[in-house]
């Protein structure tokens, strides 16, 4: 193994022990926001900031050590949120996708925080819906 292999698996593997804070939001309007990954002890902080709902873009095991939709459900049902897990996989938002996102950004209370890896698919979304 080459050195150069080896530093990066280092790297990697010290990437698996710090939780990187990536809750970025950015508001797209006044009904909707969206942010990186977000964690359940966040969810006093978003309901803080008034957000009604949390909505999320992720499919479960995306990446290594991401909360599943179900543990951030249930710390949004504690702080009095409503959740909605609608996944979509990075790169392959179809318009089936932006008609059902569409429906249930609408049926969420507002204003919405919505959220994936780094909210760049979250406000894609919104944009593209928007636009459609």
């Amino acid at each position: 193994m080459s050195f150069d292999t080896l530093l990066t698996a280092f790297r990697a593997a010290a990437g698996i022990f710090k939780r990187e804070d990536r809750m970025t939001i950015r508001k797209l309007s006044n009904d909707f926001a969206a942010s990186g990954q977000i964690a359940p002890a966040d969810m006093a902080r978003i309901a803080s900031l008034g957000f009604k709902s949390v909505m999320c873009n992720r499919p479960d095991g995306e990446s290594f050590g991401q909360p599943g939709h179900e543990e951030i459900s249930k710390a949004a049902a504690e702080h009095g949120l409503e959740f909605r897990h609608f996944p979509v996989v990075s790169g392959r938002v179809g318009e089936a996708d932006l008609e059902a996102f569409g429906k249930v950004a609408s049926e969420l209370p507002k204003p919405v925080l919505a959220y994936c890896r780094s909210g760049a698919r979250s406000a894609q979304l919104w944009t593209l819906w928007q636009n459609d």
